[in-house]
């Protein structure tokens, strides 16, 4: 016979129809599967976690915490084993200025230099988490301790730096110098934080008139620069050009010096060669040395010969004329009279 109707059983009021009341273990063993399959819902709900690529997790077994590296599906305990999920990508933030307006935030950018001048500096650190247990539990904020941190470091590398080269050439050296301070000191704290880098995003005066003042002095600078470097380029140009040029000189003047040399010991050869020749015969030596002289003068001589009175001249032209040694068949032009050739 087929079951009635639960509805049919009961009236309105809540009363059985038939006045039989159900039986109360039935209810309670109703209810009992009930909650324990609610029960076993959520524990199996809650005795699984998974970890993603780029993150990391915590276990924590009645205050004991396990980090959990590995991704995946994995398994705890159900109300006893809890899982804090920790992000281990590079992240970062903003220092002196604000993401959402990019502006500066005074407070946070306005720095002064070694040589008392104020500047705007601005900064961007990245950062990520090494060891997820520590920045769990070893700190409340980590992330809040490594901007202080940084901030309290950068206002002092730039204290020690002048306004030029926090402006323009010093900036990678000022960069270098915030991030190894910044290391040290979340080494000495041990966060599980780790300093991935940090970069200046921009430096400039705090005022108009004083930017456009530094403006200036920076193309002056590259001006410089530039002379200089053109200076250097024509000083390059010019120096092989020089030495080339001494070079040739050197050798011409070594050339003739070698000629001279040359000359001056045929000189010496031929003098020394004359001078033996005297030692033997000094009589016919000088003769023959006076011949050889008058034929190389005479033939650019030019005869006057004048009357005496002053009325007449005439240029006669004394080439060619011939000489004879006494005692020659030679017929002489001009003779010598034997005691001038004597004397001679």
């Amino acid at each position: 016979m087929a079951e009635k109707n639960i509805f049919e059983r009961f009236s309105s009021n809540g009363k059985p129809k038939d006045g039989k009341s159900p039986k109360p273990s039935k209810i309670i063993l109703w209810c009992c599967i009930v909650i324990v399959a609610v029960i076993a819902l959520i524990a199996l709900s809650q005795s699984t976690y998974q970890i993603r690529e780029q993150e990391q997790g915590v276990l924590v077994t009645f205050g004991k915490a396990r980090a959990v590296t590995e991704p995946g599906l994995h398994f705890k305990v159900p109300f006893i084993q809890n899982v804090i999920k920790v992000n281990t990508t590079i992240q970062g933030f903003p220092i002196g200025y604000s993401l959402d307006t990019d502006e500066y935030m005074e407070d946070e950018s306005l720095m002064i230099t070694s040589d008392y001048n104020f500047v705007n500096v601005d900064f961007f650190v990245e950062y990520r988490i090494s060891d997820p247990v520590k920045a769990t539990f070893a700190s409340e904020d980590p992330v809040g301790i490594l901007k202080n941190i940084s901030q309290s470091c950068i206002r002092n590398v730039i204290g020690s730096y002048d306004v030029d080269s926090v402006l323009t050439s010093g900036k990678n050296e000022i960069q270098a110098s915030i991030r190894e301070m910044v290391v040290e000191r979340l080494e000495e704290r041990d966060m599980g934080i780790q300093l991935v880098n940090i970069t200046i995003q921009d430096s400039e005066p705090p005022t108009e008139d004083v930017m456009q003042a530094f403006k200036a002095v920076e193309t002056a600078k590259q001006g410089k620069e530039t002379a200089l470097n053109n200076a250097q380029k024509y000083r390059n140009e010019q120096i092989p050009a020089a030495q080339a040029e001494a070079d040739k000189i050197k050798q011409l003047a070594e050339a003739e010096m070698t000629q001279r040399i040359n000359q001056a010991t045929a000189e010496v050869a031929v003098f020394n060669a004359t001078y033996a020749e005297y030692i033997k015969n000094p009589l016919v030596t000088k003769r023959r040395m006076f011949y050889e002289t008058m034929e190389e003068l005479l033939p650019e001589l030019t005869v006057i010969i004048d009357s005496g009175d002053g009325s007449t001249q005439k240029v006669i032209p004394i080439y060619p004329y011939t000489f004879s040694i006494p005692g020659t068949t030679t017929d002489p032009l001009v003779t010598l009279p034997q005691g001038e050739e004597g004397d001679r």
